[in-house]
């Protein structure tokens, strides 16, 4: 290792100590483990329902336990929405003498006890009697979002500013134990507009109704958040909720909205991580939510999901008029893994919706055990095809039409990975029809319409899987990116949060440049020496991928530096270790050179781990590929040639 290079790795772990793991000093070592979030429960996405965008902070109990009766009643508890989760405005304000949150028993009568405060084990004493699971919602700060942005405090916390300090800063053992051990909830929810509303500088605390706390998080600059100070916050709820749930029956949900490059860490601190600002019943907004975690495949794993934020069918573009834009939705969420959390208010939902959120097929696709989020086969700002592996072998598709206009769409065989010389059979999802055809077949889509497809077929790789078919089960444990950029790629859509005033909406999501399936990592194609690669891994120098190995005896790629790479003079090393240790090294290749072949046997290997090392300080400028990455269930000699 040189000193530069050496440099450039102690710079790394500045910015970002969790990827040292439990390596010193490199954070590109192998560590022989899986490092994606594992605790909770969230092998699938979580399914349920949140009071937040059909109540906001006005919240009782009869409204919550009316909704959780009607996941009972309609059949859709039974289908797999299983949690109810309070959402902001619960909290009447945090006692003085000790620091006990103290509920609006008011609105939640079932909580009054005698000669104490108000318990919420009575709820969810309840709610698991009817089969169903409870979460509630607390904040990274002393306050909360409703408190920094609601127009009025008629449902905020009352008292004096420190009773009204209700979120988890400075109390994180103190209120874990009291969610989970004393109310007995199953899933939290935790924003962070605690750690970015309260500047000295803002409103709320020069009026003197708040305390400062110093932004940890900025949404619109990433440098200025304080990201391992954030990390710190999740590492202690984590350890708090590993102590609380011995069974390990919880499931984490961080809400800091794509702030903090959080799309690239939030998946080694928690089940679901939010990836977006929060959605509204519109369809641009969708838009914008779905991009933020829709080309992050490999940031998504069983136990740990991007979050695009929660379901709006039932109002707006979504309601009972709009069955199109509904059935996109939850399309679009199922694809993706995303959670599916409905938020209308259930007792007044019709048929035509319960019927959108009851699709037993659709949800099947969301609830898939192998975790494969689908990944991006073709790819424009009009229309879109999403393809994902499932536990079958067969494969699911979603032709996604973004425009307000008819689209005529061609599938492929090649999109599906499928050979184009045999029959590729396709169930719709939505209405049972069944068709075939072979190579390719012409469809048509109705404006905002998602067609999606079980698809069957003869695999292009009959004896294993390409690394970009089973994104679930490849990590990014470092990607390469030393400094987080805005995600130019995002739907900006029209209705911020401030109408058209101001200059609209900037690119604010961080996490562009980091890994890919089937593309380099800016979006770029990938190429080695002058040669197209339809299928592979694209990620930046400097990186290490973690690839668990189910049972495959061979690993094979062809690796080289991205034909996008700014960078023509240095070299990149590529190595691959199988438990630790080293199974394969390419010679040192630079850009425009031809790739070269890897082929190793995997046999009884539990971790795969690809390496990709270069001498630089900035690894933005020399995006890597992995070509044609696979793993296969034939053994071979290994061997490194060039290609």
């Amino acid at each position: 290792m040189t000193t530069k290079f050496l440099g450039a790795t102690l710079a790394l772990l500045a910015v970002f100590p969790a990827f040292a793991a439990d390596v010193q000093g490199d954070p590109l070592a192998p560590t022989s483990r899986w490092s994606a979030y594992s605790s909770g429960r969230a092998q699938t996405s979580p399914m349920g329902w949140s009071s937040w965008n059909a109540f906001a902070t006005d919240i009782d109990e009869d409204k919550i336990l009316g909704s959780a009766q009607a996941l009972v009643d309609s059949g859709l508890a039974r289908k797999g929405y299983r949690y109810v989760n309070i959402d902001d405005g619960w909290w009447l304000q945090r006692r003085a003498s000790d620091g006990e949150l103290v509920i609006r028993a008011e609105r939640f009568p079932s909580t009054v006890r005698a000669g104490g405060l108000p318990s919420f084990r009575p709820f969810t004493d309840r709610l698991h009697a009817m089969g169903l699971k409870a979460g509630i919602y607390s904040d990274l700060g002393r306050n909360t979002c409703s408190q920094a942005y609601s127009p009025d405090d008629s449902d905020l916390p009352k008292g004096s500013v420190e009773e009204r300090e209700v979120g988890l800063y400075g109390h994180i053992d103190q209120d874990i134990s009291l969610f989970f051990s004393a109310w007995g909830f199953d899933f939290i929810k935790i924003d962070g507009c605690g750690l970015r509303a309260y500047a000295a500088g803002s409103e709320k605390v020069m009026s003197g109704a708040y305390r400062e706390l110093k932004p940890l998080l900025d949404m619109d600059s990433v440098a200025r958040s304080d990201i391992p100070g954030v990390q710190s916050l999740f590492r202690q709820i984590d350890a708090a909720l590993i102590r609380n749930n011995p069974d390990g029956d919880f499931v984490l949900s961080l809400c800091i909205w794509g702030a903090g490059n959080v799309r690239a860490w939030g998946k080694d601190f928690g089940n679901i991580s939010r990836t977006s600002d929060d959605i509204n019943p519109t369809w641009g907004r969708l838009l914008t939510n779905f991009d933020s975690a829709a080309k992050r495949a490999l940031y998504a794993h069983p136990g740990s999901w991007n979050d695009p934020d929660m379901l709006f069918i039932g109002k707006g573009d979504f309601d009972a008029d709009h069955l199109t834009e509904a059935r996109s939705h939850l399309s679009m969420w199922a694809m993706i893994n995303a959670p599916l959390m409905i938020g209308m208010d259930l007792r007044n939902a019709t048929p035509a919706l319960l019927e959108v959120f009851g699709n037993e097929e659709v949800i099947a696709l969301n609830q898939d055990p192998a975790g494969h989020q689908a990944v991006v086969a073709f790819d424009s700002g009009e229309v879109q095809i999403f393809v994902k592996t499932l536990s079958t072998g067969e494969k699911a598709v979603a032709l996604f039409n973004r425009s307000a206009a008819p689209m005529a769409v061609d599938l492929t065989a090649a999109h599906l990975k499928f050979r184009d010389d045999l029959d590729v059979g396709l169930v719709d999802v939505w209405n049972g029809r069944k068709q075939s055809f072979r190579k390719q077949v012409r469809l048509h889509l109705e404006a905002h319409q998602t067609l999606v497809f079980k698809a069957r077929g003869a695999r292009v790789l009959a004896e294993g899987l390409y690394l970009s078919e089973q994104p679930g089960n490849v990590n990014p444990a470092v990607d390469g990116v030393r400094w987080p950029a805005p995600d130019p790629t995002i739907h900006r859509s029209a209705f911020g949060w401030q109408g058209t005033r101001g200059s609209g909406e900037r690119p604010i999501y961080a996490g562009w440049g980091g890994a890919q399936p089937d593309s380099a990592p800016f979006g770029e194609a990938l190429r080695i020496g002058g040669k197209k690669f339809e299928t592979g891994i694209g990620v930046l120098a400097n990186s290490r991928l973690e690839v668990r190995n189910q049972g495959y005896r061979q690993f094979t790629a062809i690796v080289g530096v991205n034909d996008s790479a700014r960078d023509e003079r240095h070299a990149v090393t590529f190595t691959v270790y199988g438990d630790g240790k080293v199974l394969a090294t390419s010679r040192a290749l630079k850009w425009g050179e031809e790739g070269q072949r890897i082929s190793v046997d995997v046999s009884g290997v539990k971790i795969v781990e690809l390496v990709a090392r270069a001498p630089i300080d900035d690894p933005a400028s020399l995006p890597v590929t992995w070509a044609e990455a696979a793993l296969l269930s034939g053994s071979a000699p290994a061997q490194v040639s060039q290609h």
